[in-house]
């Protein structure tokens, strides 16, 4: 069944337009509400948003329909998605929301849902939220007794502090370095300055002045050039750069280099290794993170299992084989042993605990294995189904057979956008550019036909 309002990461869309009003909102929160409350306790949700000004507007909709379903809700402010999940469980909510869009522009926004065990929801109870979301909700309303109370909690940005900090070895300070950390303007602006300090860094903070409009703006981990001259300028050891809401990281080292999650997670995975608590035999990517990364984890005797596009189903692989390292090249770095989502600031003190451990420059550490050259384009179709025309089909076949033992074809259409996305890597930089461009001009020219 197409999915009509949920994509792969929750409900997302441009602020005060369909589906991102505040009456969606507000249905969504009667429908989940509805779904959630079974059992004879009184039932609670928790609800976090990022720092975008329409996330006013959407909270209030939200614990409408919540408190109107006969949820207590408990309103947290602006907090890291991983903070949402991990408060969903100790605060023994049987739902939780987090409103944000991630690394989008401020006129976007979104509701990411999660089950009582802090993880995003399924398939089947996102269809059951739709197909309530279309009907009359007013018979599912709470008995005027029954209406729920909303509450704003306080010391959450402490909890949340605590739980980043206890994921640093005991035997591990960040004494001794220079951090800085790009907030991106997001949900961490105050909660990661701080956890690195108690951890004995020096911190020095950009992207930390959110004014509802400037989250991701030229800063975070998807325009890291204000990290990298910083880092620079005050001759740090390393730059942290976040997300809008926090579930993902990108590093700088200390020569202004970016890194992404493909070494990241090389990281991780060789210290736990070495730890002894990598579980699974290897980690979970997606079919886009570098072949250069699953040559280096096989030099190892580790795997690389790949899914789709997304962090939801890295996180269900994760889960139904028993691994506890996960992530995507973007820098969404999923460790099953502190948390049920992406952590950008766990994952990141996992990466400075590994290089005071070893006493190298981060720039020494996060170069495990040299990148396939890697491209990546998008076309633009209208309507129908390029990726079925038989010229298409054949020309694949093609690339394929050519790329055989050499390198990799991954071509796919956009969740989100009406695009092909066409990538291929491998150790011949010319032949990689000559086959996507190929590629490019056939599914253009059966686009342009149709």
């Amino acid at each position: 069944m197409t999915r009509r309002y949920f994509g792969t990461d929750g409900i997302r869309g441009h602020s005060n337009v369909f589906p991102m009003t505040p009456d969606l909102a507000m249905r969504v929160g009667i429908a989940v509400g509805t779904i959630f409350r079974n059992g004879n306790h009184r039932h609670r949700v928790v609800i976090g948003k990022d720092t975008r000004l329409s996330g006013y507007m959407l909270e209030n909709a939200m614990v409408a329909g919540f408190t109107a379903a006969g949820l207590d809700a408990f309103i947290l402010g602006p907090i890291p998605t991983p903070a949402v999940a991990m408060l969903t469980r100790s605060l023994r909510a049987d739902v939780g929301v987090m409103i944000s869009a991630s690394h989008n522009p401020y006129q976007d926004n979104g509701i990411k849902l999660f089950g009582p065990d802090g993880y995003k929801l399924s398939d089947e109870i996102e269809m059951q939220i739709e197909d309530l979301i279309e009907k009359d909700l007013s018979t599912q309303l709470a008995k005027s007794a029954d209406i729920g109370r909303a509450k704003r909690i306080d010391g959450i940005d402490d909890r949340y502090v605590e739980h980043a900090k206890r994921s640093l070895p005991r035997d591990v300070t960040l004494q001794g370095l220079r951090v800085v950390v790009d907030c991106a303007n997001g949900a961490a602006y105050k909660v990661a300055p701080t956890a690195l300090w108690e951890l004995g860094a020096d911190v020095v903070t950009i992207g930390n002045e959110p004014n509802g409009r400037n989250i991701n703006l030229d800063c975070g981990s998807t325009s890291p050039g204000a990290l990298q001259k910083k880092v620079h300028e005050v001759r740090a050891d390393v730059g942290i750069a976040l997300d809008g809401d926090a579930d993902r990281v990108i590093i700088v080292d200390e020569t202004g280099a970016v890194i992404d999650g493909d070494q990241l997670m090389a990281v991780i995975a060789e210290s736990w290794v070495a730890e002894e608590k990598l579980r699974g035999g290897g980690i979970v990517a997606t079919v886009m993170s570098n072949l250069g990364l699953e040559r280096f984890l096989a030099d190892k005797g580790l795997e690389l299992a790949r899914t789709k596009v997304g962090d939801r189903y890295v996180v269900e692989h994760m889960r139904n084989h028993d691994f506890n390292l996960g992530g995507e090249q973007s820098g969404h770095i999923v460790m099953s042993d502190f948390g049920t989502t992406g952590d950008g600031l766990v994952a990141a003190l996992q990466i400075l605990a590994r290089a005071k451990r070893l006493e190298v420059p981060v720039s020494e550490l996060c170069r495990r294995f040299e990148p396939v050259p890697q491209l990546l384009k998008n076309v633009r179709f209208s309507g129908g189904k390029p990726l079925e025309d038989i010229i298409v089909r054949q020309a694949i076949a093609d690339a394929e057979a050519e790329l055989a033992g050499k390198g990799r074809l991954v071509i796919r259409p956009s969740g989100t956008e009406p695009l092909i996305r066409v990538m291929a890597e491998g150790d011949d930089e010319r032949q990689i550019e000559r086959i996507v461009n190929d590629l490019i001009g056939v599914i253009s020219g059966v686009r342009t036909a149709a």
